[in-house]
């Protein structure tokens, strides 16, 4: 079992950056892949970036792709989502989600969930 908070949301404009945090309790952090998602209303969850279990494979969406940097740190049981001009289009909830697994981009492929953060960026 492992327990998630994400912090780091926020309304900022557009052009603007922001880092999300996601830190963990529980077992091993180390033994978890790491997953980042999104919702915005009326639309389905979709992975923002994927990390694995000691951070040397990594995934980004492409609409996110030369913006946004998935990272970790095992040591402090933290998983972060660096975002870098950010666009209206960003707009969303965000999640960050664990599994015991390889890395995987499809949300059904985790089993733990933090409580999400709203991101809103304006234009």
């Amino acid at each position: 079992q492992v327990q998630l908070v994400e912090s780091g949301g926020g309304l900022v404009q557009a052009g603007d950056s922001l880092r999300l945090s996601c830190s963990a309790s529980g077992r091993t952090f180390s033994t978890y892949t790491m997953g980042w998602f999104r919702q915005a209303p009326g639309k389905e969850r979709e992975v923002v970036g994927a990390i694995s279990r000691v951070g040397g494979g990594t995934y980004l969406a492409d609409s996110v792709k030369g913006r946004f940097t998935i990272s970790r740190d095992n040591a402090k049981n933290t998983v972060y989502l660096q975002m870098n001009s950010l666009k209206p289009e960003d707009t969303a909830v965000y999640y960050c989600a664990a599994r015991g697994g390889i890395l995987s981009t499809s949300h059904a492929a985790y089993d733990y969930w933090g409580q999400g953060t709203q991101v809103t960026v304006s234009s």
